[in-house]
Formats: C-alpha cells, structure tokens, sequence
C-alpha cells in the first residue's frame, strides 16, 4: 500500500491567540477552531455548546407552511396518511421520528418502506396504488422522492395528496407534488444544506410541534435523529452537530422507550457514554442490517416500540438485527474478497482509475459498503454491481477529488436509473453494459483526475509533543466532538519518538505498543497495520507519529492513549 502523504494544515496564529484568550481554551484547542474556520468567539462558542435554541425556524425550508397545513387538517379529518421511508438508517429512523410525532397529535397513521429485492429503491408508482388501495389519502416520503416524478404523477391520478421531504440532490425540475421539502431545491433560502434525510424530517416535526404547542417533545426525536444524521455520514456542522452532540447526550442519560433500550442493549452500549463511533460501528450497523438482509420493517418496528409491555417482543426484535448483522458481515467479507481478486488480477479492471467490478448474484445488500471498503483499500472511486439474470444494480462510492454523482450523469444513457450524491450514489443499468460504464466513467476520470488526486494524503492538524499533552488539552479536544464527515478527528504529529515496548501483533491485525518522546510515554494502537509490523521494529529508536488522542475508560478510571494514523523513519531534516 503506498504510504500517505503528510500535509500540515495551516492556521492563522494570531487568531488562534485572540480565540483561546476570548473562550479561555487551550492554545491547540483554538487552533483547531480557527482551522475549522470558527475564528469569531461567539460562532466557536456556539459550536463547543449547541443547543436546540441553535436550530433554524423549520418555516424557512420552502414548502414547510403548505406541508404542515396539509398534515393538521389530515389528522383532523381523521384521514388516513402513510409515512414512505427507505430502508436504510437514515430512512428507517425518519420514518420513527415522523410517524411517532404524528400518533402523538392524534392521527391515523402507518408506514411503508420498501424492501430492496422486493420492492425496489426510492418512491414508485406501485407504492402509491398500494397505499391508495389502503385508504390513505396522504403520504408524506422521508428521505427518498426528490427524483420520483412518476410517482407524484401516480399520486396525482389517484388523488393522494404527496408530500415529498428529502436531502437528495434534485432533478433540474422537481416532482409535481403537493410540497417538496428538500434544503437542496435552488430556490431554497433555507441557511443549512447539508441535513441528512432524517434531519429534514425533523424539521417537519419541529414545526408541527411549533404548530400544536408542544415544542417539549423535540428532545425525545433529537436522539433518533442522532442515530440517522451520524450513520448517514453528512457534515457535522451546523444543525447536524446540534442534533447528533445533543442526541449523542440523550442517548447517554436516557431513558429510553422500550425498543431503543433493548437495541442499546444487544449493541453492548447500555450504561456507555455513546459516541459517533458507538453509533457508526455498534448501533447503526444493526438497524442497517433489516434492510440489507431481510426487512427494514425490523428495526422499524423495534424503535417505534414504546408500551413497556412490549419488552420480550422488542428484544426479540433487538436479537432477530444482531443475527441479521452477522449474516451481513459473512456476506460481505465473502463479496470483499472475491472483488479484491478481481480488481488484483484483472489489469481491465484494476488499472483503471475507477475500479467498476461486478458478480453475478452478489448480495445486493451488502454492496455498498464493499465499494467503500474497496476505496479504502484501493484509494480509488469505486462502483460495484451485482448481476441478477439480464440486471445490473450497483453501488457507487468516491474518493473526495472525484463527483461521482456527476460522472453518473455524463453516463445517464447507459442507465435504467441511477441517483446520489457527489460521494455515493446508487445505478441500475443492463448487465450487457457494464463494459461500457466502465469505460465511459474512466473517460470522465480520465479528464478529471490526476495522479496526484489519487496520493493518498494524511491531514495533520498540527505539531503536539508528548510533554504538551495535558488532561485539559484532552478533554478541549474531546469537547470537539462528535468526529466524523466536515468536522474530522484531530490528528497530531511528534517527531523523534521511540517505541519502547513492543510493537505486539493484536489478533493478527493490529499493532500494540508504548512511545517515548522527552521522558513521557503513552499507550499506542495502530488499527489493521500488522504488515508494518517488522518495519516499525527495524526503526523503533527514531520515529515520526501522526496520532490522535483518545481518552479511555477502565475500572472507572480515565487514561489517555494514541490512536496512530501513521509511523515513517524520523528525518532530521523533518517531516
């Protein structure tokens, strides 16, 4: 694998200095504010202590007025309104929010996510005749439909009211609906685009609590929300950070209904202190897992659960996920391995600048996430397909110097349909032309990519010795958190330091070892580095690290240990 580049991030040191005087933080804390663009105090202020205060008036998203009095009249008419979701994460945990909120104001309300073999991805005619036949006179779709204009015109023939809310890129025309609430419309003022689809439920649920006086509730939907916004990997600034540092909060302290407390349980998080990585790597997985393997209507009906005497059902529901889970990480470890052969063997494919890979039956559920694990080890876009007889359904993922979406649409002839974002997007096209997406997306890399956009590169937010490294240096950057998409973990450097025990291979994988730098020494590990293993011991009496901290807890006590993104041979010359 080639080793990433170093590239130090730059900071304006006076504003750094006036920022750590104005908030009365440590100097690095400061200036990983300023290099997150939050020089001014009251902004950094506001990002260190969100609020729900700190959320925008949900009126300002287009639409929201008409959605809302077409909601209240439904539930005063007693009519019947059907929430339409998607299966994954962030659709399962929109459609809870929106319908719970909805049964609370008293409406007759069900739900429908489509299952992804059966029923296909996003909002379709089909689901609306079958929501018709059912009686409802209203559908409100959460995180899907931005793209569905067959379906608002299906709505339309039937005479169902359709509100579409979403956070999809749209089309240059929107679907014929009732209301399309969506931060992305180009005619949308609204302040905060980068919601996920959960959080544009929110919203809505915002303002009908706004409209029913019952504004108390918010806190209670906030924490589902987390759940969504943190698995659905959207920039955690801005109303994202508000909802997933207070959700991450309220998941800590609860309580919770029944079935979010037995999903808690078989996660192996109850009485933790949750974080992002709790929910992305723990929590998350398992609610993603219903759709991926079987039905998302699992772990729907898990986190709708609310009457306590639904206990044995809801952790029946909790361990149905954890078995789904684990048949999805077979599936997957089986799909990973056979796409990395390929992408190794084949010069077709893997001398390429975007890896296109595909295999005939390959789970359709799992597909994603082996394109991202191909990214990852690759550092390439990546599209992977699974063939079912004469169709193609794929899963795109990107690098950050690559528009996936927009090579997509320079492809669209070759696709029944494809939809996304500029770093994932999804494809369905005729098996008979995967050869020519293949080419036809590399000519689009061709022109835009370099070979420098393919260097892997480590971003290192600045210098931190050993000696500097203090309590409350760790916890102002633990105050930073949560980490993830737009506002990343802070990664540090130190030069010249000594690996004095070790390094240990853990499970085969992992490295294991205590650094020396200036008489202090700090617990180490390197994640999934065991092939560096005799290079580090070769060079352990002088080494450049670039880590991030980490503040741990055992026995009831907390310590401070390395997360090591990277070891090279000190230079003297430097980095």
């Amino acid at each position: 694998m080639i080793p990433p580049r170093w590239e130090h991030s730059v900071c304006d040191e006076p504003s750094a200095a006036a920022l750590a005087a104005a908030l009365d933080i440590a100097p690095t804390v400061a200036r990983l504010l300023c290099q997150r663009g939050l020089s001014d105090p009251e902004l950094a202020a506001r990002f260190l202590h969100p609020s729900l205060d700190h959320l925008h008036d949900p009126m300002a998203l287009a639409d929201m007025g008409v959605a809302v009095d077409r909601i209240m009249k439904a539930i005063a008419a007693k009519e019947r309104i059907a929430i339409h979701g998607d299966y994954d994460v962030d659709g399962v945990t929109s459609t809870v929010i929106l319908r719970r909120a909805l049964e609370l104001l008293g409406a007759d309300v069900v739900h429908f996510i489509p299952e992804r073999l059966k029923d296909g991805y996003g909002l379709l005619p089909a689901a609306l005749d079958r929501l018709h036949a059912d009686g409802v006179s209203l559908v409100v779709s959460v995180d899907c439909g931005i793209r569905g204009a067959d379906a608002a015109r299906r709505a339309r023939e039937l005479g169902v009211d359709l509100i579409i809310t979403d956070h999809h890129e749209p089309d240059v025309e929107l679907p014929a609906a009732l209301a399309v609430i969506n931060p992305k419309r180009h005619d949308c003022s609204y302040p905060d685009k980068n919601l996920a689809g959960v959080g544009v439920a929110l919203k809505v649920v915002q303002a009908l609590c706004q409209r029913a006086g019952r504004e108390q509730w918010l806190p209670g939907f906030v924490k589902v929300a987390a759940i969504g916004t943190l698995a659905d990997v959207v920039p955690l600034v801005g109303e994202n950070r508000v909802i997933a540092k207070i959700g991450l909060d309220l998941l800590t302290k609860g309580p919770h209904k029944v079935g979010l407390r037995a999903l808690l349980d078989v996660s192996g998080l109850t009485g933790k202190t949750i974080d992002s990585y709790h929910i992305s790597f723990m929590l998350a997985p398992r609610v993603n897992a219903a759709g991926r393997m079987s039905t998302p209507d699992i772990a729907t009906r898990l986190l709708l659960a609310c009457d306590e005497a639904m206990g044995d059902e809801a952790r029946q529901l909790a361990l149905q996920l954890d078995a789904e889970n684990v048949k999805r990480q077979q599936e997957e470890a089986e799909i990973v391995a056979a796409a990395k052969k390929i992408v190794q063997t084949d010069p077709e494919i893997g001398a390429k600048s975007v890896i296109v890979v595909a295999g005939e039956g390959w789970h359709r559920g799992v597909i994603g996430i082996v394109a991202s694990k191909l990214v990852d080890a690759f550092r390439r876009p990546a599209i992977v397909l699974s063939i079912e007889g004469d169709t193609a359904y794929g899963s795109c993922r990107s690098i950050p110097h690559f528009d996936m979406l927009g090579a997509l649409e320079r492809c669209a002839p070759l696709f029944i349909r494809f939809g996304g974002h500029k770093q994932a997007a999804g494809v369905t096209l005729e098996a008979g032309r995967i050869k020519a997406l293949r080419a036809a997306v590399n000519a689009v890399a061709d022109e835009t990519l370099g070979p420098d956009d393919l260097m892997p590169r480590l971003r290192i937010d600045g210098d931190l010795s050993f000696r500097t490294i203090t309590d409350p240096v760790a916890s102002g950057i633990a105050s930073l958190a949560p980490f993830g998409a737009g506002n990343p973990r802070p990664v540090f450097s130190a030069r010249r330091v000594a690996i004095i025990d070790g390094p240990r291979k853990l499970k085969e994988r992992h490295l294991k070892m205590s650094l020396k730098q200036d008489g202090r020494i700090f617990r180490a590990v390197a994640w999934r580095a065991a092939e560096r293993h005799d290079y580090l011991a070769e060079h352990k009496a002088a080494l450049d690290v670039a880590f991030s901290l980490e503040q741990n807890q055992y026995n009831g006590a907390t310590y401070l240990e390395l997360t090591l993104a990277d070891l090279k041979k000190s230079e003297d010359v430097g980095i």
